[in-house]
């Protein structure tokens, strides 16, 4: 990629992330993004439609981030206890950013589409794998329980949060298994 447009999709995304520390979603116009980006609108318009459009991408790349930093993502199914630790130090090295992204309104788009890559990443490994019902609300509850309780006692420290995560998900097993 040409170094030019490098430098402007940062400055782009440095401005946006400043202001997203600052302002909801909403709240942002793409005239103060590209003035404080120091570009103009129409270059901004060359990258992404609109704001959200923004927002969406980095919000895919940071659950990415969080999902490439698990390094078995198939824990979820074999090992509940050792999958929320990894978890739990991947919500932890990538804990500014997705504060700064999945605040307000936009909360709730982080259980979604990370689920959503989860299941993307498990069926890529083990294509024949069908999750029941079953495995999906273990899934919903393992990753959402994971998030709110790291989110709202990581100031506790990551190794309290991890002791008790592990403790609580340590006999919790797949139905059919």
């Amino acid at each position: 990629m040409d170094l030019r447009v490098e430098k402007t999709k940062r400055n782009i995304i440095n401005a946006f992330l400043q202001l997203r520390s600052k302002l909801p979603v909403e709240k942002i116009t793409v005239k103060e993004l590209s003035s404080l980006a120091q570009i103009n609108k129409a270059t901004f318009y060359l990258h992404y439609h609109d704001i959200y459009d923004l927002s969406e991408s980095l919000e895919l790349d940071t659950v990415l981030s969080v999902l490439n930093s698990i390094e078995h993502p198939e824990f979820i199914f074999n090992d509940n206890r050792k999958f929320v630790r990894e978890l739990t130090i991947s919500f932890a090295s990538n804990e500014q950013m997705i504060k700064t992204l999945f605040e307000g309104t936009r909360s709730s788009s982080f259980m979604t589409i990370f689920e959503r890559e989860l299941m993307k990443l498990i069926k890529t490994a083990h294509p024949d794998f069908e999750p029941s019902t079953d495995d999906r609300m273990l899934l919903t509850f393992l990753i959402t329980g994971g998030y709110y309780t790291y989110f709202k006692y990581c100031d506790h420290g990551i190794k309290a949060v991890l002791e008790l995560l592990e403790k609580l998900t340590e006999n919790l097993e797949r139905s059919d298994v």
